[in-house]
């Protein structure tokens, strides 16, 4: 079976959010295509198809449908050696286009202001009208020609053509000028927007200063390769994920984490790409390539998280294609049937109504301001140091009222540290620690790496003629023809090892040599400072049902839960029985409340994948969190669990103020138009005035801060 080929691409100058809603419509039924995703925001095209051979034509197909709907767009390519760097663009305005338009506007000055005979008047107008408007005309004119109707150029077309056909002159061309020059707004609006995006994701490093010999050469990041050495002076964005190897500094991670407090680095410490170094000079050696790099997923994550739209972007969309053509029709109804039916009803009242129908009828308010809403709010997330993978997710943990925990490294520090070692006789307690840490020798769980530092010393692992890892059990060692046991109480029931099992606070690993039990080490956790914090944060929020899954024995798992009043406990479960137990709350689950699932991402792959939500945490760096969960929290603070769900409550809070004030808003002034009540500048106002509001009211997403 062929794998599938994913590609992106940018179309840089594309301004209409309505035709970036065909573009993806039509792109999605190309042949070959299995899913296509443009996001007005970044202005990127991600589309993937099962066919390689394929990709020219449908490449091809693509640039035809682009510049069929936007002739002046450009395209891009986004490929691995980053052509282009930033696809978060914001367009230059230049400004010598807008001369026709300045010249339109005095002669509808003249127009106003001087004593003219009629038909000199209405020359004037005539003039003014297509120097301000006869961009609108052309593009009208043409996208009928390719069989695109009911789009903004043609309502506003129509709609103004018909004021001069009834005579209104002065309003034909002063709604046109109002269209026009709110749509200049309008696109500073959203340019401000990609620019406060821009700003907000700005972290990806220009350059690296790569050491070869005692030279220092400024080169571009993506053009360095895993080994080579890199200088990273005060005051620089740390270019690449690596090792120190040399220096001692603090750094600024407020980017990847959203945490302000410094770290400090030294030798031997991992350095992840997008931190900033503050004071000290670093030396480091390369340990991933530039698109593998910790910034570069970010930004990745980040810009590609529209693709998974929220149900409400999909219902605008919908809405949008079939609102657009009822409002035209129901206009031509009303242009033509009440002269028709009554007797004293005049054609002009009444095509005056309908052409007011048709300049409400635009959904652009809703179709920028939408997108715009979730992009911010997954942009304000990042900058706080959550990733949301998507606007769906976003848009899910509104519905979040059962919240499932792990415990270790989630809740607990998963710092563990050797508290007793008991030891029944049959060895000693410094050979049955030695033996623990041969059998833990090649055990990457935090338990395993505690026995590791108890012990201290190097293992000797040519004499470890076999290792096997048993998941969610222990571990299996031949250490010179002995057999070493080293696990839960449940390996040695596996293994029919006759124990004795205790009941205290902490983890007791059970050691077993040659099938014979020989004692335990008793490892203890702590928890995390603000996991307290992160209980009652939920508590306030309304959550309804928090509960803990976790491999760990009873009584340490009871501890745990007591201390931070979490009462549902499911303890001893090995990774199978974890999902098992989230499918069990699955079906207890009433209404459309959504199963959020918080865990460290590295072993909780399976309940990640299985819950509604899955949120890691810890991630910083961790490939595993990352590719695994819906959510990953970029530190090692799960109370940032709550601002997640604050920004999306705010998010949704926003969309809605949008959707509701946009349809408002139309609505009144359709129903005031068709009465008679309204004119032409209520129903400009209605178009371009409320998306302009809208979206100045979905940048408000981005200036979210800390709140938990």
């Amino acid at each position: 079976m062929l794998s599938s080929v994913k590609k992106e691409v940018l179309l840089e100058g594309l301004d209409c959010a309505s035709c970036a809603m065909k573009i993806e419509e039509r792109i999605n039924n190309i042949e070959g295509v299995l899913s296509a995703s443009l996001n007005f925001i970044t202005n990127t095209l991600t589309f993937e198809t099962d066919n390689n051979e394929e990709m020219d034509r449908i490449c091809d197909e693509i640039d035809s449908i682009v510049h069929s709907l936007e002739p002046h767009v450009i395209i891009k390519a986004i490929g691995n050696e980053n052509v282009v760097d930033d696809p978060v663009m914001e367009e230059d305005h230049n400004w010598k286009e807008h001369v026709p338009l300045g010249i339109g506007i005095l002669l509808f000055l003249v127009g106003i202001i001087g004593k003219f005979s009629f038909y000199f008047e209405v020359i004037i107008y005539i003039s003014s009208y297509l120097l301000i408007g006869g961009e609108v005309l052309w593009r009208a004119v043409r996208n009928i020609g390719k069989g695109q109707v009911f789009d903004e150029n043609f309502l506003m077309s129509v709609a103004t053509l018909g004021a001069f056909v009834i005579g209104e002159y002065t309003e034909a061309v002063a709604v046109m000028l109002f269209y026009q020059v709110g749509e200049l707004f309008q696109d500073y609006a959203v340019n401000r927007s990609k620019k406060s995006i821009k700003a907000l994701l700005d972290i990806r490093p220009d350059s690296a200063n790569l050491k070869i010999g005692e030279e220092i050469q400024k080169v571009k990041p993506q053009s360095v390769k895993i080994g080579e050495i890199i200088v990273v002076r005060p005051g620089e964005k740390i270019p690449l994920d690596g090792k120190i190897i040399e220096g001692i500094s603090m750094v600024d991670t407020s980017a990847l984490t959203g945490e302000s407090v410094p770290r400090n680095l030294k030798p031997g410490d991992q350095a992840l790409s997008g931190m900033i170094n503050i004071n000290g000079l670093l030396t480091m050696v390369v340990e991933k390539t530039f698109g593998e790099s910790t910034v570069s997923k970010i930004l990745e994550l980040v810009q590609n998280a529209t693709a998974k739209k929220a149900p409400t972007e999909n219902f605008i969309t919908k809405f949008a294609k079939y609102y657009t053509p009822i409002v035209v029709f129901t206009a031509l109804g009303i242009a033509i049937l009440p002269p028709l039916l009554l007797s004293e009803a005049l054609f002009a009242d009444w095509i005056y109504r309908a052409l007011i129908f048709l300049v409400v009828s635009c959904p652009c308010a809703l179709v920028v301001s939408i997108p715009l809403g979730f992009f911010g709010g997954i942009g304000g997330a990042s900058r706080n140091g959550i990733l949301v993978k998507g606007g769906n997710y976003l848009e899910a943990l509104n519905d979040v009222d059962t919240i499932v925990f792990d415990k270790t490294g989630t809740l607990t520090k998963g710092i563990f540290k050797v508290k007793q070692i008991y030891s029944t006789g049959l060895l000693d307690q410094e050979k049955l620690l030695e033996y623990a840490a041969c059998g833990e020798s090649y055990a990457n769980h935090p338990i395993g790496k505690s026995i590791l530092q108890a012990y201290g010393k190097e293992i000797e692992r040519v004499k470890i003629q076999h290792f096997e890892e048993i998941p969610g059990f222990g571990t299996r060692t031949v250490l010179e023809d002995k057999e070493i046991l080293v696990g839960s109480g449940k390996l040695m029931e596996r293994e029919g090892i006759v124990f004795e099992r205790i009941e205290a606070a902490g983890t007791a690993v059970y050691i077993a040599f040659q099938k014979v039990y020989a004692g335990y080490i008793l490892i203890d956790d702590e928890l995390k400072k603000d996991a307290s914090l992160l209980i009652q944060g939920l508590n306030q929020l309304g959550i309804k049902r928090l509960v803990m899954l976790t491999g760990d024995h009873k009584t340490v798992a009871e501890s745990v839960g007591s201390s931070l009043g979490i009462t549902e406990i499911y303890a001893e479960l090995l990774p199978h029985e974890k999902v098992a137990a989230l499918e069990g709350l699955e079906r207890e689950k009433q209404g459309k409340g959504k199963i959020l699932f918080l865990g460290d991402g590295i072993n909780d792959a399976p309940v990640l994948a299985r819950a509604d939500i899955g949120a890691a945490m810890g991630g910083l760096g961790s490939d595993a969190a990352i590719e695994a969960s819906d959510i990953v929290i970029m530190d090692d603070a799960p109370s940032k669990l709550i601002q997640a769900i604050k920004i999306a409550k705010k998010t949704r809070k926003i969309v809605y103020q949008n959707i509701i004030f946009a349809l408002g808003v139309k609505g009144i002034v359709l129903i005031l138009g068709a009465g008679g009540l309204a004119t032409m500048w209520e129903a400009v106002f209605a178009d371009v005035g409320v998306a302009l509001l809208a979206i100045l009211n979905a940048l408000r997403i981005m200036k979210i801060e800390e709140t938990a």
